[in-house]
């Protein structure tokens, strides 16, 4: 795949919900870091309700991702925001014309079932990573920023560490190393394809998960579901990203996090999994971007993860 060049033509997408008041902001955004913006048309859009959730009907949300994936001078697509509605496009998706022109794609929560679906049908890597509106005019925290820049700008190359920043160590739930193809994404999303045509697939995989705004019995019966599924009997290891605003505490997000982690022993520890947890990336901040579908090893000892593989050509 091609590396994000100095001064690369990005487009703006909206493939979930709607945010038209922030798509002039994010391409200022862009703008004063030297790219040159594309707002694709939904992305400015609103549907009337019950569907005002949704950016523009699913014909003009999968017409920008054509588009954008099939112009020769676009060098990156990125998501405006998450919220609902990916899972909509993804049995109209052209996957041939994605494998034919793979590009840098940004995004995360909702985004997760455009990732699974191009994990599983297109074979190159995508990028969970910051979104324009949710995270980067938000201004959320370094490095999410650089390290996203850097990563598909060919920066991390194959052998580099991804470390998380000093002040947000992941925490060792079970010891171990593992490699393999790093999948997942936002887990109420994940469990939500299971069963379909474009559902995760675990096998000698690196699992990776997060969510937001979900109940303490909710992700006990998200994580049942899977291993009911057998989306764990594959998996080499885990990596827990940030679980945010979690419902019925009254603690802030690091202690209630910490309220998960018994249910996610009691799920990896009998199957010798290693599981690394707290890991900076998804709804909280910082927001750690991450090769999905790229090798890599994960070290619980060293908190990171390593990249096995190069995943953009400069």
């Amino acid at each position: 795949m091609p590396a994000l060049r100095p001064g690369a033509r990005i487009a703006i997408v909206a493939p979930a919900s709607a945010a038209p008041d922030a798509s002039d902001l994010a391409a200022q955004w862009l703008e004063a870091r030297g790219f040159v913006p594309q707002i694709m048309p939904a992305a400015r859009y609103r549907l009337e309700p019950p569907y005002d959730y949704l950016a523009g009907t699913d014909a003009q949300r999968l017409d920008d991702l054509h588009a954008a994936f099939a112009a020769p001078d676009i060098g990156a697509v990125w998501c405006l925001q998450g919220g609902f509605g990916s899972w909509r496009l993804l049995d109209k998706l052209d996957f041939e014309l994605l494998r034919q022109h793979p590009k840098p794609f940004i995004g995360y929560s909702d985004i997760t079932a455009l990732h699974l679906a191009m994990q599983r049908h297109a074979g190159f890597v995508t990028f969970h990573g910051p979104m324009l509106a949710q995270d980067l005019v938000a201004g959320k925290r370094e490095p999410t920023e650089s390290h996203l820049l850097a990563m598909i700008s060919g920066q991390v190359g194959q052998g580099a560490w991804i470390d998380p920043p000093p002040d947000a160590r992941p925490t060792e739930l079970v010891a171990g190393t593992a490699s393999g193809r790093l999948v997942g994404g936002n887990l109420a999303l994940i469990a939500a394809l299971t069963g379909s045509p474009n559902e995760i697939d675990t096998r000698d995989a690196i699992l990776f998960f997060e969510d937001v705004n979900e109940a303490l019995p909710r992700v006990d019966r998200l994580l049942s579901q899977l291993a009911a599924a057998g989306k764990f009997d594959g998996v080499k290891g885990v990596l827990v990203g940030n679980f945010t605003r979690i419902l019925g505490t009254q603690m802030d997000d690091a202690q209630a996090q910490g309220l998960l982690y018994p249910m996610m022993f009691e799920q990896f520890r009998a199957r010798g999994i290693p599981v690394l947890a707290g890991w900076p990336s998804g709804h909280g901040d910082p927001n750690l971007t991450l090769p999905l579908g790229a090798r890599v090893t994960l070290d619980t000892g060293r908190g990171a993860l390593r990249l096995d593989q190069a995943i953009t050509t400069v």
